[in-house]
């Protein structure tokens, strides 16, 4: 089963951390958001493997924009 990270807010992806491929935990960050001069780690909220990753460095995100597809162990 496939499950979708969301964003939760509008910001700018300062840095992704994870990559297609990645197996992932609940707790592993994905990206880092940047709002308002904070730095907001996304979690993978799920354990598998990373299938695809729809943002990039530098780019806007808005609230409900998918972050990463994740499908679960």
């Amino acid at each position: 089963m496939s499950h979708t990270v969301l964003a939760e807010l509008v910001a700018n992806v300062l840095k992704v951390t994870a990559k297609a491929g990645d197996t992932v935990g609940p707790e592993d960050t994905l990206v880092i958001l940047e709002s308002m001069k904070m730095e907001i780690p996304v979690l993978a909220e799920v354990a598998g493997t990373i299938t695809e990753l729809k943002v990039v460095e530098g780019e806007v995100v808005r609230d409900g924009d998918p972050i990463a597809v994740i499908d679960e162990r």
